[in-house]
């Protein structure tokens, strides 16, 4: 099973962008994923087709499973 946290923005444009982090710890809290969205947003390190990343939206744990059919 393979566990991502995945962080979700909008850019100046609009649209809705993702960074996928692999591997994360168990048991992330809200308040450490919204510090890091913040610190991104604020920092301004990323730039979109659309823009600069203008604001934090959500943050969400994936877990996939994967089966190899024989």
């Amino acid at each position: 099973m393979e566990k991502v946290v995945e962080l979700v923005f909008k850019n100046a444009g609009g649209t809705k962008k993702t960074i996928t982090i692999k591997a994360p710890k168990d048991n992330i809290a809200a308040s450490e994923s919204d510090k890091v969205m913040a610190d991104i947003v604020a920092g301004n390190v990323f730039e979109t087709t659309g823009g600069d990343i203008a604001e934090a939206v959500e943050a969400r744990v994936r877990t996939t499973e994967t089966t190899i059919i024989k």
